[in-house]
């Protein structure tokens, strides 16, 4: 069980590195409980869009809600991402990806040094 961050999937969907793909598949594979926050999906979504267009940003966003359970902002994770981003002075979306684990009390998929140094979640 595992909330996996936007550079995941932007290492998932455009890295060239076959041993990166075959890791990250064998990660989606073998997690059984995968979330994200809602802002994955909509940093996802515009980095995509911006790429490859809308329609292909469509699909693949479907897909996302399809495989991950979506965690969507709510007061709890607001006030808690705000803490976060105050203490560690990060940038918004990471933030509410770091508190969205801290919440779920699960590891965040990432190698995005701003939520690695956060001592209140572990990453992987």
């Amino acid at each position: 069980m595992s909330v996996y961050d936007t550079r995941f999937f932007l290492e998932y969907f455009y890295s060239k590195d076959k041993e990166l793909l075959e890791r990250a598949k064998w990660m989606i594979e073998s997690d059984r409980d995968r979330y994200i926050s809602a802002a994955v999906l909509h940093e996802t979504y515009k980095l995509i869009m911006d790429k490859e267009g809308k329609e292909i940003a469509e699909f693949r966003c479907k897909i996302m809600q399809k495989d991950f359970t979506v965690v969507d902002i709510d007061s709890r994770l607001a006030v808690s991402s705000a803490e976060i981003r105050h203490r560690y002075n990060i940038p918004m979306a990471d933030s509410i990806i770091a508190a969205t684990s801290k919440y779920l009390r699960l590891p965040c998929i990432t190698d995005d040094q701003d939520i690695m140094q956060i001592r209140e979640i572990q990453t992987r």
